[in-house]
């Protein structure tokens, strides 16, 4: 008999923003240094996220759209590693960056990290949700239920999945709630048949506001050139002021602050003839904290696309590729930290699911992601024109947690 343990990582984030360019901010509350597990953790998952990011590019066509949540793919597969054994979590803890830490030093490290990220800027509502629901006729390994609980503070509940009318009901009514009501339905009913044996769903909600704001009387028509050289027409925004920026010969960068600022959005506009691909390939960790570490306070006249987008991926090529391919080996996979029994389990799926919407208001973006387990003189202004395509990362600026990245070949807007 073969059974299948699906798990769901949900990640939703809601941003609306209100400010103005030249508006003093409030001091932020003093945040608590990191501790050395959470910067470790910290530049793991980023390591993670930014090596994730570029072998997706990779997979995909050039004039797609991209946008992911690096901290939703790695929470899921961190919450999912608690269930492997042997050289399944060996191919897993080296894919996520994690190789050398202990499994209790992984979960503390998350722990804490939760609560740092959650507790940073009292402007900034940042809310995370984990839960468990098992098929309640099977029995799991209480060790693995009990490190979830403790770690990631997970709700557990047996469910009768053999009613999956109401047990979809009951997960995306704990969906909605977690996610202010931004997303109502994670689990279809007919997604859930006999091989179904678990869900591990993680929320996250965000809701913040820009520090400085984009007035919509500024906004304009405008033209974005596209990789082939041609032209689509855009909602072009506008805001001048001082902000945090930094340039290379490849590119161009700038930094917006929510809140307290200690989020952030952070642009990048690759110069000709690098393109964003090239740049692209420039994201590694190394670079990455070189850059952050090169911006200052500039006068900048910034031009930047409205858009909206939509993105979907199913990532088991993506994470094969990056080395946990024995994960989703029927024949070789060990989940034996979550269930011992006849059947072997497995990854089956590993799905990832985006929305970005940006406007003068601010931005809202959702993420999920469900991992599938089977058995077998005005000063002058320096002008950054963002009309072309770019890249950009949605972040947390005290310890560096990216929490979203995008590629925009074409901003669409309604």
């Amino acid at each position: 008999m073969i059974k299948h343990l699906l798990l769901a990582a949900l990640l939703i984030t809601t941003i609306a923003f209100v400010g103005c360019a030249h508006q003093q901010n409030p001091a932020a509350p003093e945040a608590r240094e990191l501790t050395a597990l959470e910067k470790r953790l910290v530049e793991s998952d980023n390591q993670f996220g930014l090596k994730l990011f570029r072998e997706i590019n990779q997979q995909e066509a050039a004039t797609k759209n991209i946008f992911i949540s690096p901290l939703s793919v790695s929470m899921a597969l961190g919450m999912t590693l608690n269930g492997a054994n042997g050289e399944t979590q060996a191919a897993m803890e080296q894919t996520l960056e994690l190789a050398g830490l202990t499994t209790e030093e992984i979960n503390r490290s998350y722990q804490s990290l939760i609560e740092l990220l959650t507790r940073l800027d009292p402007k900034v509502i940042f809310e995370i949700a984990n839960s468990i629901w098992y098929r309640q006729e099977m029995t799991f390994e209480q060790s693995f239920i009990d490190v979830n609980q403790q770690y990631f503070d997970a709700v557990v509940k047996a469910v009768n999945f053999n009613d999956a009318e109401t047990a979809a009901a009951l997960m995306n009514a704990w969906v909605k709630d977690k996610t202010h009501g931004k997303i109502s339905e994670i689990i279809k009913p007919e997604a859930i048949d006999w091989q179904t044996v678990m869900f591990l769903i993680n929320a996250i909600y965000f809701k913040g506001t820009w520090t400085y704001e984009f007035k919509k009387e500024d906004t304009r028509d405008d033209l974005f050139t596209r990789l082939d050289g041609s032209q689509s027409p855009c909602k072009m925004m506008n805001l001048t002021g001082d902000l945090s920026y930094f340039e290379t010969p490849s590119f161009q960068a700038v930094d917006l602050p929510y809140g307290n600022e200690l989020f952030s959005m952070t642009i990048f506009l690759p110069a000709p003839p690098l393109g964003v691909d090239g740049l692209m390939e420039e994201f590694n960790q190394s670079n990455w904290e070189g850059w952050l570490s090169g911006f200052s306070e500039q006068a900048i006249e910034l031009q930047f696309p409205k858009f909206t987008l939509e993105y979907e991926l199913t990532m088991n090529d993506v994470l094969k590729a990056l080395g946990m391919a024995i994960a989703f080996d029927k024949d070789w996979a060990d989940f034996t930290r979550m269930y011992h029994g006849p059947e072997r389990l497995f990854i089956d799926e590993v799905k990832h699911k985006t929305f970005v919407e940006v406007n003068e208001e601010g931005t809202e973006a959702a993420a999920v992601t469900s991992v599938e387990v089977g058995q077998t003189s005005a000063p002058s202004y320096k002008l950054m024109r963002v009309d072309r395509p770019f890249i950009f990362a949605i972040r947390d600026h005290h310890s560096q947690t990216i929490l979203f990245m995008g590629k925009i070949v074409e901003p669409t807007s309604e």
